[in-house]
This record gives C-alpha cells, structure tokens and sequence, in this order.
C-alpha cells in the first residue's frame, strides 16, 4: 500500500483518539490536533511516525484550501466592503505595529538586518485559519467582534501577498523600489477585479441554467472542481492556491446556492482542516526549542503582548468601543501559515538564517496552544480597562464618539460635496472594472483569436480580422468607459450649480472619452501597425461607431444588469418583500435558523414565548422549503427551521445570540430516557385482551404502546388485522417505551 494512505491512515487514528480526549476535557479541537500531530510526527522517539512528511504537506494544503475556500463563502467581499475602511485601516496600524515589533526583537539577538525585516512580516499577520477554528469551536463565529476580526484578517491575507512581494524584492536587490510596489498593487488589484467580475457574471448563470441537473452531490463535485481552478489560476500568476480558493468563495457567496455549498464541503473541510492542524504540530522539533528557547520565548511575548496591546489600540481606534476592541486585539495572538511561507520564501531566496523557520513554528505553535485561553480571558479583560478608565476618559471617548456623529451629519448637509462623493465613486469604481475587461479581453484576443485566425484568413489579413474582432469585443467596456454616467443627475446637478462645478464636470467627462480612445488607440498599434495619422484616425472612427451604435448600447446595458441582477440575487431572496416596505424604520423583518441540537427543537411556540422574552413577533416558519404562516402557539419548531421575525434589530440580534447558546450538550444529546422497545407476551386465559380487537383496545391511547404483529403456535409472526379477535396462547408483539411496557405486562 502507498505510505501516503497509511500515514493519512495512522495521523487520522491518532488525531481521533486525542481530539475524543480533548473533547472529554472540554479543550478546543485545535489543540487536540496539534498535539496528536507531535505523537505523531519525526521528533516524537517513543511513538511510531509517518514515513513522507511531503505527502502530509500536500494533504494539509488541501486544508488550508478548503478552510479558506469556506471562509470565503461566509465573508464575502460585498460584507467587507459594506463596512468601509474600518477593517481596512485596522488592518494596516497593526501589520506595521507588529513589524516594528518584530525588528526590534530580532535586533536585541543580535541577527542581521534580512532576517529582522522578514522576521516582522512573520509576526505581522495572525492565522486566519486558526482563529476561524478557535471560533468555531468556542461558539463564537456568529458574534459581531468575530465578524470585525475576520474581515481585518482577509485584509491582513490580502496585504500579505503584497508584502511578500515587497520582499522578494528587497531580497533580490537590496533595495526598495517602490514602482515594483504599485506594479505589484496594480498587478493585484487587476486580478482581484477580474475574477470578482468574470465569476459573478458567469457563475450564477451557468448554475441557473443547469439547476435541474444538480443535486447534492454534483454540486459538491462542481464547487470543489471551481475552488481548485481558481486555486491552480492563483499559483499560475504568483499568488498562493489559498488565496484563489478565497476568491472562489466569495464569489459563490453571492449566488443561492451558497449556503448548499458550505453544507456540501463541510465535511472535507473538517477532514483535511485536521490534517493541516496535524500538520503544524508534526513541525515541533524540541532540540530546537531547546537550543533557541530564549528566542522562541521572548518572540512569543512579542506576540501575544504585541497582539494584545497593539491589536486592542488599532480596533479601538476605528471603531471606539473597549469591549470590541479588547476581545479582537485578545484574539489575535498568533501567528500561522502565512508565518511558514514568508519564512519558507527566506529560505527559498537564501537570505534568512537556518534557523529562523523552525523558531518561527516553535513559536506559532505555542501561540496557537494559548489562542482559545487569550479569547476565553478577553471579557474580563476588556471588563476590568472599562473599569480602570477614569470617568474623564470615559466623557473624552464619549465626546469624540459625538464628534464623529455630528461630522457625519455635517457631511450630509453638505450637499454639493455628497454629489460629488457619488459621482467619483461611481466613476472609478465603473472605470477601473470595464478597464480590467478591457485588459483581459485584449490580452486573451492577442493569445487566442489572432492565432487561430492566422491559420483560417493566412497571415495576409490576419491582423485586419483581428482587429476587427477585437473591437468589437471591447465595445460594450469602451463604451461603458466613455459615456456612462454623462447624463446621470449627478451631473446635470453640478453643472447647473455653478461654472466652476460645470467646467470640472466637463473636464471629467472628457478624461473619460479620452481613456476609451487610448484604449482603442493602444489596440490599434498593437495589432495593426500603420502610420500614426492612420491609427489616430482608425481609433477615432472606431471608437465613435462604439459610442453611437444602438446594438452596443443595448449589449452594455444588459451586461451591466446581469451583472448587478447576479450580485443581488441572494440578497434580494433574503430580504423579504413584503420586509422591504420596512427599511429604514425601527422594526425590520428577518430570518433566524434554529441550529442543530437545539434545546427548543420540539417545543412549541406558546412554551418558548418569544414575545415576552425576546419581543419579537414570529411571522412564519419556514421548514424543509414548506412555509407555515402566522403560526399559532401550538405549532412546534423543530432544529433546521428557519424562522421570520418581526422586531427590533437589537432583539432580532439577541435572538440570534440566544439561539446559538440554547444548545445541548453532548452529555445531553447522547442521554436518552425515551429509548423504544419490543416484547412478546403470551395471552393466558385470564387476560383481559381475549375475544376482544384492536379496535376495541386503543393501544395508543390507554398503553401508549403499539402492537405490530402476533405469533401464532407454528411460530410465524405476522401482522394482525384490526377485526382480528386476540386468543388464548396468542404471542402478541408489542413496541413502546420501557416503563410503558412494564405496566402493560402486568395489566395483561
């Protein structure tokens, strides 16, 4: 057999036993993982150990790609987005805190300059996967703090693929360019466009269009066939297969099959998200620890102080809440995979020390073993600094929490200044995507078509047809370019607002119509090289039969709404239609899943009374795709129901909150006091059942039992028909609880 099946073999049996031990213990399973990975892996003496380490390293990317690949399906980009700089800004303050603090370390040991700067791009970024993890294992992934830290670390993954690339570069020549930076940004953002575009526009469509064929596990087949693509796109242009399998997610996100998505590969994403953590723990080399314990223990500090202290300062700063702030920044104390590659690309490179890896995963490991502790201690923390703050501080904070309001609503009255704000945003926000198709499309005309028509037409008029249809491929992009929003009310406001305003508008509009004839432009001498009066010519009259042919109009326009249509769609299902008429005012309709093992799941909804506990009204109740509307007191909820509510945003989040908390435990789940039975009991000549039938005894009603068939005296067991009168030496069958049938015997 392959040592590859039986080292996956041998890692899931040991991962098994520990984590049953840690689950008994009540430990997080991120713990139980790393530690079956040390017993399991080479420095372990007294216990067996995997024979091909590489084989464990290709089976724990797959974890990390599916990990991310569900996580991109939870967090969309469209969430992140929503909430505005905030994570953004955070983000940056502590990656740059967290490099300082990593160079100054490295600095007090004495190590060259390469390896303190690598040194702080390690420490800079926590472990999206392991915190994710930790969440969910605490329970926590549904709580709002959760929600901010994970969208601070996809910035932070998304960062990271910048600074590795600021890296390299420094490694390479010593030196810090910064156009190989915004070559790197501008290179970034082109892909993240795109594949954000393309896949909103493509996907929802195709699984639209092939919705009847689909079921459960084609689609598991499909997902899980798009997440590597995007993951093997990602390594073929730089960037980590992880990366592309988060890109994947979230652009499934957005469509309504997402939530059967994430159902289909949870399971795989458990699977090899364990042998990913098993992984990690296989790397603790205790000679290791034992020669640099004094770095790998001052580092740790470095961490775990640096994360606390200047996590918590950076979310307090954005966001003006202690109680969010601390748990985030408490949160943060580790750091993870990113840490290997960037200290796998010193290696690569030959700039860093030898030694630098191995204390860089001593330390993740450590710090990953006191994540869960670091999360479950920050309420008190964050507890006690409230307490702590002087009452002065406390007003302080309070006033510039009102400062802030009162700028925003300042904002708002400034009116000219709000037009111009939309206008601009809109603007770039439309440009820079139609630009990114406009590359792509050109890019994929000059690999593909001019080829194949070279062979079709010969090389005589090859670029002639290829021109052409190239063209004609980015007309609906330049268009768009050109001439979107000219006529928009924004503008017809700000001309009309003052000659000042009408001269920057007109300015602005004809930047636009110049960026689409350099685009034409830039084709046109790509492809067909003639002299430059007849390519200015040719794009001209290129991009006018653009501008004013009704066809291309009509393809622009449809494009764009399928696009916005696709981007929607989930949201607009969620968002109920009736609900909408509500938007904006204090009650809001919405929808709240009743989780697996719930304590509620069969009670009715007179026992739970949630209008007196949660002050919610419950409008129906959505079960296996049947809707019960208004129900009544007596209608029970059962786990996987899906509930509409009518309240209040801060009840309709404390019921969320509650319904994640109202769980069983283990212990009770597995307690069952109302187990089913079966018994034979043989009628004497006393017993009251002889001569009389089913239908004159209710089984169901007076023993609560059921009787399933007799046995007559040749030993055949066989149903019994309702008419059926019961007879002396009849053996009657009988199914029903235990203490039901012990008082049946004794009656019969």
């Amino acid at each position: 057999m392959s040592p590859l099946i039986t080292d996956l073999a041998y890692i899931l049996v040991v991962a098994s036993v520990v984590t049953i031990i840690f689950k008994r213990l009540r430990q997080p399973l991120v713990l139980g993982y790393i530690v079956a990975g040390f017993l399991a892996g080479p420095h372990m003496p007294y216990t067996p150990s995997v024979s091909s380490f590489e084989g464990i390293e290709e089976w724990s990317q797959m974890g990390v790609i599916f990990l991310m690949f569900t996580l991109g399906l939870e967090f969309s980009f469209k969430k992140i987005l929503k909430m505005g700089m905030q994570p953004i800004l955070t983000a940056i303050m502590i990656m740059c805190c967290m490099i300082g603090v990593g160079g100054m370390t490295a600095s007090l040991f004495g190590w060259t300059s390469m390896d303190r700067l690598f040194l702080g791009g390690m420490l800079s970024m926590s472990s999206t996967t392991i915190i994710y993890k930790a969440f969910d294992d605490l329970g926590l992934r549904t709580k709002r703090f959760a929600s901010n830290v994970i969208s601070v670390l996809i910035i932070e993954d998304i960062l990271g693929i910048l600074l590795m690339v600021m890296l390299s570069a420094l490694a390479v020549s010593r030196t810090f360019q910064g156009t190989e930076l915004i070559k790197s940004l501008l290179q970034l953002g082109f892909f993240l466009m795109l594949w954000f575009i393309v896949g909103i526009y493509v996907l929802p469509l195709l699984l639209r269009k092939t919705k009847k064929y689909i079921n459960s596990e084609t689609l598991l087949v499909v997902s899980v066939g798009l997440c590597f693509l995007l993951a093997v796109i990602a390594t073929k242009v730089g960037y980590s297969p992880a990366f592309g399998a988060f890109m994947m997610g979230s652009i499934l996100a957005e469509t309504l099959e997402a939530e059967n998505i994430e159902k289909s590969v949870g399971s795989l994403r458990d699977l090899f998200g364990a042998v990913f953590f098993v992984s990690v723990g296989m790397m603790v080399d205790p000679s290791v620890l034992k020669e640099y314990w004094l770095p790998v223990l001052v580092l740790t500090f470095a961490v775990v102080l640096g994360q606390m202290f200047f996590g918590s300062l950076s979310y307090f700063a954005t966001s003006g809440n202690v109680q969010t702030a601390v748990r985030s920044g408490f949160s943060m104390v580790q750091i993870g995979e990113f840490a290997f590659i960037i200290a796998g690309l010193g290696n690569e490179l030959g700039v860093t020390s030898e030694f630098l890896y191995p204390v860089v995963v001593a330390v993740s490991i450590i710090t990953t073993f006191l994540t869960p502790y670091a999360i479950k201690l920050s309420p008190k923390a964050a507890n006690r600094i409230e307490k702590s703050m002087s009452s002065e501080l406390q007003s302080l904070i309070n006033r510039g929490k009102t400062f802030s309001v009162n700028r925003r609503y300042e904002r708002l009255r400034l009116t000219k200044g709000l037009v111009w704000k939309r206008l601009l945003s809109a603007i770039l926000f439309q440009t820079a995507a139609y630009l990114t198709i406009s590359i792509a499309l050109a890019l994929f005309s000059y690999a593909t078509i001019l080829p194949l028509f070279q062979h079709i037409v010969g090389e005589k008029y090859v670029n002639i047809v290829g021109l052409i249809i190239t063209l004609l491929l980015l007309s609906p992009c330049v268009r768009a370019i050109a001439v979107k929003k000219n006529h928009s009310k924004e503008v017809k406001y700000l001309i009309s607002s003052g000659k000042m305003s009408a001269f920057l508008v007109r300015l602005l509009l004809f930047a636009k119509v110049l960026l689409g004839f350099v685009i034409v432009y830039n084709v046109v001498s790509s492809v067909l090289p003639l002299w430059w009066v007849w390519e200015v010519l040719i794009s001209v009259a290129a991009l006018v039969f653009m501008i004013m042919s009704r066809l291309v109009k009509y393809i622009s326009i449809r494009m764009e709404r399928t696009f916005k249509q696709n981007l929607r769609l989930r949201e607009q299902q969620a968002s109920l239609s009736y609900g909408r008429k509500l938007r904006g005012r204090d009650l809001q309709i919405a929808r709240v899943k009743i989780p697996q093992h719930s304590r509620w799941g069969g009670k009715s909804l007179a026992q739970l009374h949630f209008g007196k506990t949660d002050r919610i009204h419950i409008a129906a109740i959505i079960r296996a795709g049947h809707r019960i509307n208004i129900p009544g007191g007596s209608h029970r909820i059962y786990p996987g129901d899906i509930l509409e509510v009518v309240a209040g945003n801060e009840a309709i989040e404390s019921l969320r909150q509650r319904s994640e908390q109202e769980l069983m435990q283990p212990q009770e789940r597995n307690k069952d006091n109302h187990n089913l039975t079966i018994i034979s009991l043989r009628l004497n000549e006393s017993s009251p059942l002889i001569g009389k039938t089913l239908q004159d005894i209710d089984f169901r009603m007076r023993y609560h039992c059921m009787v399933v068939g007799v046995e007559n005296e040749e030993g055949h067991l066989g149903t019994i028909q309702a008419k059926r009168q019961f007879a002396q030496n009849d053996i009657v069958w009988i199914v029903g609880e235990e203490a039901d049938l012990s008082m049946l015997s004794m009656v019969i």
